[in-house]
């Protein structure tokens, strides 16, 4: 009988201290969490693009720094009801124009199938005349737009009055979508102008606003191709012609989720039926706002999903990858936003 009352004594013991043991594990430095993992679909929400049957215009605007700035406009035709529709600002890239994004980008037939208006407008030339490859300023670049330290900020502010004025826009739903340096000025818009922007849509951008404090806060979604040398996803100086040393896209990207006052540190990793595309997600963030990096593996520099425009094109950025409409992936992010 002792010697089974001794052997209890013993299990019991043996028993606490494996109790202590784990105790001690639990208080210990935790284990790395890995990120939460979902689904989704880069086009959700929206309808794919038909042909564009509605209105284009093309337009001047004086700014009050004497200059005088170009605009393209597209009005689908399934506008008409009177109804306010969401705006999208189509900013061009480095050395593009407007004619030849509206025409690269394939908003025209997006917007005829998902109801919103698209201005598309010009930046600042390298002729005297204001014409020739054109620039924005974005901050850091690029261009005679930045050495000139054009108003961009100011020219995209006055441009959103003068369509509100006469078209049927919902200020709460104004978008702004931008490739590379248009990208750039995206961002500069989301710190500078969030009483009017909603969301910015970035393919191959980066982000060098000081003190970027939105008084509203602003979603992004950033998209962007491992294989792009112009603007390298890690940052650093392009293979393009401007001298810019660029900071990464992902640096942009948590700037903006630290501006918006996301939850930083556990974004949500999302994937897709396609193995090179992945995201991650960062929310909740203040006002309902979201920031979502999208990376696409072996993307260059060009717009995804849509042929280039000329051999000379896909020389300079590289052949478009096919596998992602980079038009439609945006606005199935942007057009769930508002103000």
């Amino acid at each position: 009988m002792r010697q089974r009352l001794v052997s209890v004594a013993l299990l019991i013991g043996f028993a606490l201290a494996g109790l202590a043991s784990a105790a001690r594990a639990a208080t210990a430095a935790p284990a790395a969490v890995a990120p939460t993992a979902a689904s989704f679909n880069p086009y959700a929400g929206t309808r794919a693009a038909v042909v564009a049957k509605g209105t284009k215009a093309a337009k001047t605007l004086a700014t009050p720094d004497g200059r005088t700035r170009r605009y393209r406009t597209y009005m689908p035709s399934t506008i008409g009801d009177g109804v306010p529709v969401p705006l999208v600002i189509a900013l061009h890239g480095g050395l593009g124009n407007s004619s030849q994004f509206e025409a690269n980008s394939g908003l025209d037939g997006l917007a005829e199938s998902n109801r919103f208006i698209v201005v598309y407008p010009d930046g600042i030339g390298n002729k005297v005349d204001g014409t020739g490859f054109q620039t924005w300023n974005g901050g850091y670049c690029c261009g005679p737009a930045a050495a000139k330290a054009v108003d961009d900020v100011g020219f995209v502010r006055q441009l959103v009055t003068v369509l509100q004025a006469r078209l049927p826009i919902d200020r709460r739903r104004i978008y702004v979508v931008g490739h590379s340096n248009g990208g750039i000025l995206a961002y500069r818009l989301a710190c500078q102008l969030s009483d009017v922007v909603a969301a910015i849509g970035v393919q191959a951008g980066s982000n060098v606003v000081k003190n970027c404090h939105p008084a509203t806060p602003v979603s992004v979604v950033h998209l962007h191709g491992t294989a792009d040398t112009n603007m390298p996803i890690q940052g650093g100086k392009g293979s393009g012609m401007s001298t810019t040393v660029f900071v990464s896209a992902r640096s942009a990207v948590t700037a903006m989720a630290t501006a918006d006052h996301c939850s930083v540190s556990t974004p949500v990793l999302l994937v897709t039926s396609n193995p090179d595309v992945t995201a991650q997600s960062w929310k909740p963030c203040r006002s309902r706002a979201e920031v979502r990096f999208i990376t696409v593996k072996g993307a260059t520099h060009a717009w995804m999903g849509h042929p280039g425009r000329s051999s000379a094109a896909a020389a300079y950025v590289g052949v478009p990858y096919p596998r992602l409409d980079a038009s439609r992936a945006l606005l199935s992010f942007l057009l769930t936003k508002s103000k």
